[in-house]
């Protein structure tokens, strides 16, 4: 809304929960063209690998290319635009409620109330609130512990992003690792799962030790930083224009099947900001393609259900499919006859029971 020029004449409250001074995470996409955020990118590979037990392939996936960009270089980018703009006043603190009521909205933020006049007010929310679930209501957790490590030699071939090793064991449920290497003796190491609990943290620790020393035959280095991270996958549905504008996973731009976020929050943010400039409804705004949510909610039941190891569908995907098109897929960009040939490549009972479940 700033970078478009359109929005000088418009006070704009910023309520957040903290300042951000810490590199507390990374995200990770891939995209065919320079976006919003390319001046902060931090790293990108034009190669990735797919690893598991009885496949595996490092392939050149042109025109995307994998990127990733350090939180902390996310958060000061953004806030020193902030600071440009007088019309911007920013809050911090923990936002316990709000309601619209008598021509106002009140907030109350830790104990504090604060009352904003309503004159065509538009709140945007992102502050995600699980809703009561019913029989159908399906909730994994994708959970993550990361290591950016430093070695004492070159170890790493630059080059190439590990996208995902399903090498690691699947005792816990559905897991993976992935490399992505800042040079030859720089890598974020890390360890993600889908299940419907947490590990407890000593367990994180251990399964990067373990991979680290197993897979990557690494045994001289040192933690430099480290994240952690909880991303709901749910079948939930969710309400754009449910008291207020809700976005980010509020909104429902975390992808259900695989936890996907920061690409999905970056299109809905493009056709908000589309909207508000030409003056039009924002209930008119497209949304995640029915056919997609579809897919995402199969492809969820029969992880909760355990109805096929996560690690078989994956390595699947990958094996039969060019990386061009499981990416394509995965970004909600593909056509039917793309996605009907992508279906075709994995088992089809399961998929078909688990589809029939979703009607």
């Amino acid at each position: 809304m700033l970078r478009s020029g359109k929005f000088a004449e418009k006070k704009i409250l910023l309520i957040d929960k903290a300042p951000k001074l810490k590199n507390d995470r990374t995200w990770c996409f891939w995209e065919t063209q320079p976006g919003f955020f390319e001046d902060i990118v931090y790293r990108k590979w034009d190669t990735i690998s797919f690893l598991s037990d009885h496949f595996s392939a490092t392939t050149n996936i042109s025109p995307y290319q994998y990127k990733m960009i350090k939180g902390i270089d996310f958060y000061s980018y953004c806030f020193d635009e902030i600071k440009k703009h007088g019309n911007v006043e920013v809050v911090y603190g923990d936002v316990r409620a709000w309601k619209y009521e008598k021509e106002a909205i009140n907030f109350k933020i830790d104990d504090k109330d604060i009352k904003l006049i309503d004159r065509g007010t538009k709140i945007f929310n992102s502050v995600y609130k699980p809703a009561e679930p019913d029989k159908r209501t399906i909730r994994l957790l994708q959970h993550f512990k990361g290591w950016i490590i430093e070695t004492g030699k070159p170890t790493f071939q630059s080059s190439a992003a590990t996208m995902m090793d399903f090498r690691v064991h699947q005792r816990h449920g559905t897991a993976f690792a992935y490399v992505l290497p800042f040079n030859e003796t720089t890598a974020l190491v890390e360890y993600t799962l889908f299940t419907k609990e947490l590990l407890l943290k000593e367990q994180y620790d251990a399964e990067l030790r373990e991979y680290i020393s197993q897979f990557l035959a690494i045994s001289d280095y040192r933690v430099i930083e480290e994240e952690f991270g909880v991303i709901p996958m749910t079948n939930e549905r969710f309400l754009f224009g449910r008291n207020g504008w809700q976005i980010g996973t509020a909104g429902g731009q975390t992808k259900a099947s695989t936890g996907y976020t920061f690409q999905f929050i970056q299109k809905q943010s493009q056709q908000i900001t589309g909207c508000l400039i030409l003056g039009k409804n924002l209930n008119y705004l497209q949304g995640t393609a029915k056919r997609f949510r579809f897919y995402d909610n199969t492809l969820l039941h029969i992880l909760y259900h355990n109805k096929i190891p996560g690690k078989t569908i994956f390595t699947q995907l990958f094996k039969k499919n060019k990386p061009q098109q499981v990416l394509k897929f995965l970004d909600n960009e593909s056509s039917l006859a793309e996605e009907l040939k992508i279906i075709s490549t994995l088992p089809t009972i399961p998929f078909l029971k688990a589809a029939i479940n979703q009607l």
